[in-house]
């Protein structure tokens, strides 16, 4: 009990004391653009430390960050820094619920925990899979419930991942296509790219769920 009293107070400290030192201010666009023209590699490093930060305490901002990762770093790189910095954070939650958290998660979302155990029971990592895939419960409850069920750390991060590939690829690529942008203007900010970028962005639950219903249906 003392050992998971000081866990909590640490993990409460590290995010207050974010908030505290103007942390909040390091999540900006300008921020980061600046920080990549002059120490490229350390910008990097940091970004992908503060990400998995703000998965691992389940802090809102992860979408933003994705944009974010796009439009300074470009596709292929923030694609790569965003991938495996959202599957150790989305894990290292995974794990705080697991030794920690339990009791919260369980009476927080319940409801969902019934449903994990039941479709992973029915379909094993497939189900997560399909989570990871198709956006219908938040990426944070997903950590945190994950926690309190059966399968293993190994299998919870590669599965979720490679099951986070494609959405993450859609953000970043919405993000480079707005960190291309020259002319803050109307004109400037409604090209055709970034229209198609967001076009995606919006029609990509459906097409997953088209995907995965054949998928099912072929199994």
């Amino acid at each position: 009990m003392i050992k998971k009293l000081v866990i909590l107070a640490a993990l409460i400290a590290v995010v207050a004391a974010f908030f505290l030192s103007g942390g909040q201010d390091y999540l900006s666009l300008s921020f980061f653009k600046k920080f990549v023209a002059e120490q490229p590699m350390q910008a990097a490093i940091a970004f992908f430390i503060l990400y998995v930060g703000v998965t691992a305490a389940s802090l809102p901002g992860a979408a933003i960050m994705t944009l974010v990762a796009g439009a300074v770093f470009g596709f292929t790189s923030g694609l790569v820094i965003v991938s495996f910095a959202s599957s150790i954070g989305a894990t290292l939650a995974f794990l705080v619920s697991r030794s920690l958290l339990g009791d919260w998660v369980q009476d927080k979302f319940g409801e969902h925990l019934a449903t994990v155990n039941q479709g992973l029971e029915k379909e094993g990592g497939f189900y997560l899979f399909t989570l990871r895939l198709i956006p219908v419960i938040p990426f944070f409850v997903i950590n945190l419930v994950f926690g309190l069920s059966r399968i293993k750390a190994w299998t919870f991060y590669w599965v979720s991942q490679l099951g986070m590939l494609a959405g993450t690829a859609v953000f970043v690529n919405a993000g480079a296509q707005l960190g291309a942008v020259e002319e803050v203007s109307v004109k400037g900010v409604l090209t055709p790219q970034i229209i198609l970028a967001f076009v995606m962005l919006g029609l990509f639950p459906w097409v997953a769920k088209i995907i995965m219903k054949f998928v099912k249906k072929e199994a």
